[in-house]
């Protein structure tokens, strides 16, 4: 870690995100007297915030060790860090990592000698992709993956279609709760932060195009619109497309408005979605940033020309001069990896997305690996499924309390009429 004297304040963080994430402490009252992960031997690739220190500590509580590297080189807050390894947590991670640090952290947390973890929690699929390539053996061991990013659950999908995903994987990323509240209504709040944050600007009137318009992009779009900016929205996907026509937003392709617009921000989790040729086509203060997981939909490395000039303006945000002076801002350092949480902290001591609504999320991983870890032998094949709906509706559930929310039963009479039962599932798993 980058300074282990930070650790008390760390400690103070994470005492602050326990009191905004009452489903997961309420999750680690109910079930530490049992200890579900007892034996397990977990190692993560996860941001490593506040919020992900209370997830970590709750395994902990369980029954679990666990080992800690960070999926995203600025994202780390560096004082939890200190606070987790001197808890005797073994992490990984410090703000701003190098490419090569971060692989080498990975290899750390995996590489150690008499331990071999048994389960995986990641977050954009490096962790897994750097087992597969550097130790497949330890699969021989491991129960199971629990994946939470559009990016890693992707990269699940590909290995399991090419018939090399060796154990059963989870993906937490498609989870109604997951996608509903980490994915949407965090966006939704983090996205004007972030942006205010880094660039002091005012939204009202201001041209933005949004690529993409899943869960993300729909948070974006909501929080843009509500300031007064007026929004462009690209998008492959017909369905995505129509809700975005009706949502209000103008569908359009990137070439069409991009001299116009004042704001560019990708939320696809694809590559190549911004190329040189727009960067070269925006018009001066262009302000551009990527709210996906990876660094690959913005094509930064282009930019890095002789007739270029690179010129940091402060942490974070970065101008690329043009030589007939134009200029692009550039948000989340040089390599764009994932503005959403390296740029937009909930408090001034560091970066993460709102405790409230990011917190369903690891509720959501923590059940997931419980129920990997604990599946009879068969239950679960080589392959990648969805969390059960009845463990979704547990994690809604678990949030309600914090509201005052009083649920409404059903009687035994409209239980039969829907053909449900009174505790659920109440709806099927295909339902969104």
């Amino acid at each position: 870690v980058k300074n282990i004297k930070q650790a008390e304040f760390g400690r103070r963080e994470i005492e602050i995100a326990e009191q905004e994430m009452p489903a997961l402490m309420a999750l680690r009252k109910r079930a530490q007297g049992e200890k579900p992960l007892a034996g397990a031997k977990i190692v993560g690739c996860t941001h490593i915030t506040a919020q992900t220190a209370v997830l970590m500590e709750t395994l902990g509580a369980l029954g679990a060790q666990c080992r800690w590297a960070a999926c995203n080189i600025y994202s780390t807050l560096n004082e939890v860090a200190a606070a987790l390894a001197e808890s005797g947590f073994p992490v990984f991670a410090w703000k701003g990592e190098s490419e090569d640090d971060f692989w080498w952290c990975i290899d750390r947390c995996v590489n150690v000698e008499g331990w071999q973890p048994n389960m995986i929690l990641d977050d954009g699929g490096d962790l897994t992709h750097w087992i597969y390539k550097k130790y497949p053996n330890m699969f021989k061991k491991i129960k199971g993956i629990v994946e939470e990013s559009v990016t890693g659950v992707h990269r699940l999908y590909q290995l399991s279609k090419a018939g090399k995903l060796c154990v059963p994987a989870m993906n937490v990323n498609d989870s109604v709760t997951k996608q509903k509240f980490d994915n949407l209504y965090c966006c939704r709040e983090s996205i004007l932060d972030g942006l205010k944050r880094t660039t002091d600007m005012m939204f009202g009137g201001k041209q933005v195009v949004v690529c993409g318009y899943g869960e993300v992009g729909k948070g974006c779009c909501a929080a843009l619109k509500a300031m007064g900016s007026i929004v462009y929205v690209t998008e492959i996907d017909p369905i995505c497309a129509l809700q975005a026509c009706m949502d209000g937003f103008r569908l359009v392709k990137l070439n069409e408005v991009i001299r116009q617009v004042d704001i560019v921000i990708t939320c696809t989790g694809n590559k190549n979605v911004v190329t040189r040729e727009h960067l070269d086509r925006m018009k001066n203060s262009c302000i551009v940033c990527n709210m996906g997981h990876s660094n690959t939909e913005i094509d930064v490395a282009s930019l890095r020309t002789p007739e270029l000039t690179w010129e940091r303006v402060r942490s974070q945000v970065d101008h690329v001069i043009w030589p007939d002076g134009k200029r692009i801002v550039l948000l989340a350092e040089v390599s764009c990896r994932q503005r959403s949480r390296s740029c937009s902290p909930f408090s001034a001591c560091g970066g993460r997305k709102p405790a409230v609504t990011y917190l369903s999320v690891f509720s959501i991983q923590a059940l997931a690996l419980i129920e990997l870890y604990n599946a009879p032998e068969g239950r679960y094949k080589q392959d990648v499924y969805l969390l059960p709906k009845k463990m979704d509706e547990y994690v809604a559930s678990l949030h309600l309390p914090t509201f005052d929310a009083h649920l409404t039963e059903l009687t035994d009479e409209q239980a039969k009429y829907l053909g449900l039962n009174k505790n659920g599932p109440f709806k099927p798993n295909y339902y969104r």
